[in-house]
Order: structure tokens, then sequence, then C-alpha cells
């Protein structure tokens, strides 16, 4: 007999502006940055003028999704009640080839094996039609 057991609710994010359309891209499977079109800047979070030169210019260019380890923390007790089937859980802070970073969680690595510099890749976990959550892996040698 196959028994299953419900998910309990976890918080999710309500984005709003420019944060609303990059959580689209990540509903969709595609991880996009906003790209300066005058000096080429990558930036995250969104906003709309460069922080490099000021230019109002912008696209959402892909990212490779690959990235190392720069930081992280370990959780050992729920802040919310949806996550406390997930303890103890880490959440990271991923620096892309793009130059950007980015917090996200972790999928196939146990907590303990996180070091600084590990080489990861992004898993993007869609949620609804507007929300995409990144999780970053282990990336394959």
């Amino acid at each position: 007999m196959t028994t299953v057991r419900a998910r309990s609710p976890r918080s999710l994010p309500t984005p709003v502006g420019l944060t609303a359309e990059w959580y689209s891209h990540c509903a969709r499977g595609e991880l996009r940055f906003q790209r300066c079109g005058t000096c080429g800047a990558w930036r995250h979070p969104p906003r709309h003028l460069c922080p490099a030169c000021g230019d109002e210019g912008w696209s959402w260019d892909p990212s490779s999704g690959r990235g190392t380890l720069f930081s992280w923390t370990v959780t050992h007790q729920a802040l919310h009640p949806g996550f406390a089937d997930a303890l103890p859980y880490a959440v990271l802070v991923v620096e892309l080839e793009e130059g950007v970073r980015v917090v996200a969680g972790l999928r196939g690595i146990e907590p303990g094996d996180l070091r600084l510099g590990l080489p990861v890749e992004v898993e993007i976990e869609r949620v609804s039609d507007t929300i995409g959550l990144l999780y970053f892996r282990r990336r394959p040698a």
C-alpha cells in the first residue's frame, strides 16, 4: 500500500514590478538577469537604472546557471511551520559566472558537505504560473 503525505504549505514570495518579471522567467524554467545595454554590466536584484553607469536601457539575458558557492547558512529551527519537514536545510549565496549573486536553496548535497568555491549549477522548481524557485546542486566534474 502506498501512502501519500501532503506537503506542508510553505510561504512563497509575492513579487511586484521588475522582481515579478524575474520570477516569471524562472517559472518558465529560464534563469535570466538584467544586463545593461550600454556598459554590459549584469545586475541582480532587478532595478531600473544600471548601478555601474546609470543608464536606463537593459534587457533580460539568459544566464549559464553555473557558479560557485559564495556563502551559506544552515537552519536547524523552522521559523515557518511549512519548513519543519525540511530541517536542517541550507540557504546558499551563489556567485554565478556572470558575476551576480543569488540566494537559493540546496538540492542533492548534505549541508555538512558544503565548502567555499564549490562548483554548482541551478535547478529551477516551478511552483506556479508566475513563480519559479532556485535551487543549486553540485556541478558534475
